[in-house]
């Protein structure tokens, strides 16, 4: 029996980033094919992007009810296995909603829902569901992020005392969306982004992050949201103070006018016996701290980190000195989300390692962690529990 897969792709169109680094992604471990899509609202330029991806005419669908009952007519063997939502967030709810209850998987950009309220319905109809849903925080697949976590399991930090994470990115600094631009237009939209922009854009990541690797939940939030470019009507800076239980504290920036910063995610970990710091600008190498001993430089790819983190060996592609990089860790997402739909394809229950996504659980937690830093930012009250 094959092990290929067939995708579509709900987004994506001219003018579109991450639509095609979901394609791109989805294909480098091979076994994934893009068959259809509906690429744009604008009936030409959704036909412009599908050829550009190869795809036949009549998968190049008008809307998305039509793409379901075409693609739920076809022989099984001929139909999508899941799609991928690359739209702007206010479109995600009824997209996943459709094609869930249609009996398709799903593959969806954060943040997962427009609010709160419809990641509630979302996570109670996956729970009731067959399908599986993956939510795309393409920062967990880094294989260093996977070495991170695998060394606070195995209690190398000791007791964790302090999570320090941020993500300044500069490209909003002035205001683009007045200019046109395409991608700083919806994100600075509230009818199409929600009620976040930097918080819900990237301040989710940086939350999501600090999670995954440690484990632990943020509990309680004191924060403040800004925004400093005049006229704009969604924060682009965010300040957090984090509680992660009684006794974990934590910082978490994020900005997107910090000017002349790109990407630049980073997160240090400290513990009473050691503390461990990772950039994704460097995202190869993972800097391990003692108390009392020499740091450590930890790079991805040689045979000490296969044996500590079989989960950083499984997101290894290349031999160390190679580097690896954002679209590698997009595609370590994908490979365990499309190994898990293989596995359950040919009625195999997916081993632990293949399970490690993001999915419903952490997508709900990124829309209640905007709603509860929101929360916060407005009150009088110095801590919101989450």
């Amino acid at each position: 029996m094959s092990h290929s897969l067939k995708m579509g792709l709900i987004g994506g169109g001219p003018g579109a980033f991450i639509g095609d680094v979901h394609v791109k992604a989805a294909r480098l471990d091979g076994g994934v094919d893009l068959v259809a899509g509906v690429f744009s609202r604008d009936s030409a330029k959704s036909r412009q992007a599908g050829r550009s991806y190869g795809l036949a005419d009549e998968r190049i669908y008008p809307d998305i009810a039509g793409m379901i009952a075409a693609e739920q007519a076809l022989p099984e063997d001929e139909r999508i296995d899941f799609v991928a939502i690359a739209t702007p967030n206010d479109s995600h709810f009824p997209i996943a909603k459709a094609f869930i209850e249609a009996g398709f998987h799903v593959m969806c950009e954060k943040p997962m829902t427009h609010s709160t309220n419809e990641a509630r319905q979302l996570h109670e109809l996956v729970n009731r569901s067959a399908v599986v849903f993956a939510l795309m925080h393409n920062y967990t697949g880094y294989p260093m992020v996977k070495l991170a976590r695998d060394m606070i399991r195995a209690g190398d930090l000791g007791a964790l005392r302090k999570i320090v994470v941020q993500y300044p990115q500069g490209w909003l600094s002035t205001a683009l969306e007045q200019t046109g631009q395409k991608q700083a237009e919806w994100r600075t939209d509230p009818a199409r982004s929600g009620a976040a922009g930097c918080l819900g854009d990237i301040g989710t990541h940086a939350a999501n992050l600090a999670e995954y690797i440690t484990g632990l939940q943020i509990t309680h939030v004191c924060a403040e949201v800004t925004t400093f470019v005049p006229g704009r009507r969604l924060d682009d800076d965010v300040s957090c103070l984090l509680r992660f239980g009684p006794d974990v504290r934590g910082i978490l920036h994020a900005s997107q006018i910090a000017a002349g910063e790109e990407n630049a995610l980073r997160i240090a970990i400290h513990g009473e016996q050691a503390s461990l710091s990772w950039c994704q600008q460097q995202p190869d190498v993972l800097m391990l701290t003692p108390l009392d001993s020499p740091p450590q430089i930890w790079k991805r790819g040689n045979p000490w980190v296969a044996q500590k983190s079989p989960a950083a060996d499984r997101a290894t592609r290349l031999p160390a000195g190679h580097p690896e990089g954002y679209l590698e860790a997009f595609a370590a997402v994908y490979h365990n989300f499309c190994d898990t739909l293989r596995a359950r394809k040919h009625g195999r229950h997916p081993e632990a390692l293949v399970q490690d996504f993001p999915g419903i659980e952490e997508g709900l937690r990124g829309m209640r962690f905007i709603e509860t830093v929101l929360k916060s930012a407005h009150s009088e009250v110095k801590w919101i529990e989450f």
